[in-house]
């Protein structure tokens, strides 16, 4: 009955009619579990009593049950994902059928016009060479000043001639200014020397970037709340030096310019020499993407430092497939695009060095090549394999990031006598050389070289420089076989003997046992050989060999 005042009918009933009901459920469940018994209907399940342990075959047997059970659930979820297409298809087509009846024929036929230029213009493929190449030539021809951002480390094997005549040979007066990156890494007399010996041919500016440079966002965040006692970050990786005098030079340049436009500056060079590292660090924030990884940069970016100073930031210079195997190491794409193999790089860059110093800078003993060192490397810090087996690959990758990124101390000989090379001249060295305050320069550079720590000469790996790197700026210009790789390679084969295995040494020696064996099958005959038995080993060992006193030799 339902009562006045409520919006809806009570559900409660009295106990009698309730305990009723629940009798009359029970009996008609009773009833319909005795008439499925009779016959002979079950809803239980019976559980798997799997297969036997005493079964023949018992680990094939549940092996292809399971591959049943997985072929029946992808079939079902292939089935499930064909559903799910098919409606949203369905949807889709519903959903542009109305579109259809409510938008105008103009809109429509504007649309379809896009589409067609759309299909027409394909994306450039960013990691094709042809790409590369012309973002270098674009920055070259939109640059008044070009920078070319040398290694401390080894700044001969950094300069490219190819690029120094393209500057020199455009329009424009043109400069080419050097700028002498990762000079903490190297002894403060062979910084020294290898600026002297620069100053001959262009101004040089010694540089060290900061590596630990934020974004913008974040540097706002923390600006927020600015403690009292705050303490400037002088550490090693923080500071940058030579900033200021880069900065100068470049703004004093810009104010002689007759025109009012901003100076564009293009920084180039090979890979991982710094060039982004250096313009974040003049920006003063993270600007553009730097890292240990090789060939970050795909396109060119612009910068403005300053109000009329604006910098191009450019992709790595192409290496010349000509040049030697410890230029292509270091500087080529090679190890990233799969060309070369990382084992193969680190080989090319041990030769060049003392083994001494090497063992000494990783903490390795004695190693006879390149694998043994890698074994001792990777044992070292720790890159295992399952089962403990050194993970050399590993090893040799941070090998080769240490040595191409801002981490490994190595520095090259600058040469005593200076000669000019084939595409300079004095006069236009002295063409170079005008509307650049040398003096300030001068002083910027002491400044820089009295505030950064330097590693000591002993510290510091020697190694052999292999002169300027080649390098590609068009792609017609490319040679496709390697013009000195001939001589290369054979002396690299020559060098790579010692780093055969034992196994491999001991294949080797039998090769010529074997072939003479099938050569003469029938004559085959026992010759004694010369057998050293102690008395130890006499009475210790019962067994006898019949290999210690004969050996197989061919006629």
């Amino acid at each position: 009955m339902k009562r006045p005042k409520l919006k809806k009918a009570s559900k409660r009933v009295s106990c009698s009619k309730r305990y009723k009901i629940q009798k009359k459920v029970r009996e008609h469940h009773r009833k319909v579990r005795k008439e499925a018994k009779k016959k002979g209907l079950s809803k239980r399940v019976k559980k798997d009593p799997g297969v036997p342990s005493s079964a023949p075959f018992k680990e094939e047997v549940l092996r292809e049950a399971e591959q049943r059970r997985l072929q029946i659930e992808e079939e079902k979820e292939r089935k499930r994902q064909a559903l799910k297409e098919e409606r949203a298809q369905k949807r889709k087509k519903e959903k542009e059928a109305a579109a259809d009846k409510t938008e105008p024929k103009a809109k429509k036929a504007r649309q379809d016009e896009v589409g067609k230029h759309t299909e027409k213009r394909t994306a450039p493929d960013k990691n094709s060479k042809e790409f590369l190449c012309s973002e270098i030539n674009k920055i070259i021809d939109a640059s008044d000043v070009v920078i070319e951002v040398l290694d401390a480390r080894d700044p001969l094997g950094c300069r490219c001639p190819q690029l120094e005549e393209a500057v020199l040979q455009r329009e424009g007066n043109k400069k080419l200014l050097f700028v002498l990156t990762k000079i903490d890494l190297v002894p403060r007399s062979n910084v020294e020397k290898w600026i002297q010996c620069l100053q001959r041919e262009f101004p040089v500016v010694a540089f060290k970037a900061s590596t630990q440079l934020q974004c913008k966002t974040v540097r706002a965040k923390k600006s927020r709340i600015v403690p009292s006692n705050e303490i400037l970050d002088r550490s090693r990786g923080a500071t940058c030096f030579g900033s200021t005098c880069l900065t100068e030079l470049l703004a004093s340049y810009a104010a002689n310019l007759p025109s009012e436009a901003s100076l564009k500056v293009g920084v180039v060079g090979f890979p991982n020499v710094g060039k982004s590292s250096l313009i974040n660090s003049l920006k003063g924030i993270l600007a553009c993407n730097a890292g240990v990884k090789r060939g970050i940069t795909k396109s060119m970016q612009e910068v403005y430092i300053l109000k009329n100073v604006k910098l191009l930031d450019s992709p790595g210079i192409l290496a010349s497939p000509s040049n030697p195997p410890a230029s292509m190491a270091l500087r080529s794409l090679q190890v990233e695009e799969g060309q070369e193999s990382v084992l193969e790089a680190v080989r090319t860059l041990l030769k060049q060095c003392n083994d001494m110093q090497v063992m000494l800078q990783y903490n390795v003993p004695n190693y006879r090549n390149s694998l043994e060192f890698l074994t001792c490397f990777a044992k070292k810090r720790g890159y295992l394999k399952k089962g403990g087996v050194p993970n050399t690959e590993q090893a040799a990758k941070v090998f080769l990031d240490d040595w191409t990124g801002p981490k490994m101390s190595y520095h090259c000989k600058a040469p005593d006598n200076h000669r000019l090379p084939a595409h300079l001249s004095k006069s236009v060295v002295t063409q170079m050389q005008k509307g650049w305050d040398l003096n300030k320069l001068k002083a910027g550079n002491e400044r820089t070289l009295r505030g950064v720590k330097f590693p000591n000469q002993t510290g510091s790996i020697s190694f052999v420089s292999k002169g300027p790197t080649a390098g590609i700026l068009a792609v017609s210009n490319a040679p496709e076989n390697k013009v000195e790789g001939g001589s290369m390679e054979r002396e690299a084969e020559k060098k790579d003997e010692p780093d055969q295995t034992a196994e491999e040494l001991k294949a080797e020696a039998e090769k010529p046992q074997d072939a003479s064996l099938k050569e003469n099958p029938s004559h085959v005959q026992l010759q004694p050989a010369p057998t050293a038995i102690s008395l130890s080993t006499a009475a210790t060992d019962d067994a006898y060999d019949f290999n210690t006193d004969y050996k197989l030799a061919s006629l």
